[in-house]
């Protein structure tokens, strides 16, 4: 059980955990995290035998707070860093919000020879914002106003975010965990605040489109109908259709952050997926 650090082509160190042994997952985390996202992913899937893989993206957790490449080809090519530097074959991607984006450009753009299967959970592919292409989009001015708010005072916004939408702590009857809220703030906080300024249009305004209809393996689409980052009508099922090999599961209530929330189903539908 290792961590490490990988140097990209253009000079950034990406941070990464390596752990166990068997046939490799990696994961690939959301806007503004690190891969501490993945405790209960790592933790479970290690105990099942699998190796486990999770890196920080560039700007985010442990790697360098650079101020450049902050988009979805330098977010795939830092991916097939990691993939190449630890030789892994047969790897299974999971992928969470933007994390999933990353992981669709990754296999369009680097192919799928060291690949087997690929999980999106509330992925942001095909595309966030509203367009005449994508009528059902967000506005632009959603997007603006998260950037506003990231260089001005994300301190602030890295604390209201998780306490409101992202684990819908903010639907009545949820019942908030303190402690998943302030790792959420300090993951955010890690990171460089020019790296998720940068992020948020590279979330938003990538098309992943002619990506998905590319990728011919195997992948497990999951999403909560009440997420309210990345709202379900224009995300999950329209990734599955445009998929070759698309198998769509929807989760009734659940929040974005549900990897988190309900770890216990999730883990189980891809151990499940992976197996069959």
């Amino acid at each position: 059980m290792k961590t490490g650090f990988v140097t990209t082509k253009d000079g950034v160190e990406i941070f990464y955990k390596d752990w166990g042994s068997g046939t490799p997952i990696v994961f690939s985390h959301g806007w503004p995290l690190s891969s501490d996202d993945w405790d209960a992913q790592m933790m479970f899937f290690l105990a099942q035998g699998f190796r486990v893989v999770a890196h920080d993206r560039r700007g985010h957790g442990r790697s360098s707070q650079v101020a450049t490449g902050h988009d979805m080809d330098h977010y795939a090519d830092d991916l097939a860093a990691v993939v190449q530097h630890l030789d892994l074959k047969g790897a299974i991607h999971v992928g969470h919000s933007t994390g999933g984006g990353e992981v669709v450009h990754y296999l369009a753009r680097h192919g799928e020879k060291r690949a087997a299967k690929a999980v999106l959970i509330a992925a942001v592919p095909p595309l966030m914002v509203k367009s005449a292409s994508n009528p059902g989009g967000l506005p632009k001015d959603v997007f603006d106003g998260i950037q506003q708010q990231v260089a001005t005072n994300r301190a602030q916004f890295y604390r209201d975010l998780p306490a409101g939408p992202f684990y819908g702590f903010n639907r009545p009857g949820a019942k908030p965990q303190e402690g998943i809220i302030q790792n959420w703030w300090r993951q955010g906080m890690m990171g460089g605040a020019k790296a998720h300024y940068d992020g948020v249009v590279a979330f938003s305004q990538t098309d992943f489109t002619e990506d998905l209809k590319k990728i011919t393996l195997p992948v497990l689409v999951q999403h909560g109908d009440d997420d309210q980052i990345v709202p379900y009508a224009d995300s999950g099922p329209l990734s599955a259709k445009l998929l070759k090999n698309g198998t769509l599961k929807t989760y009734k209530g659940y929040p974005h952050g549900m990897p988190t929330t309900h770890a216990d189903v999730i883990n189980a539908d891809i151990l499940a997926f992976i197996k069959g």
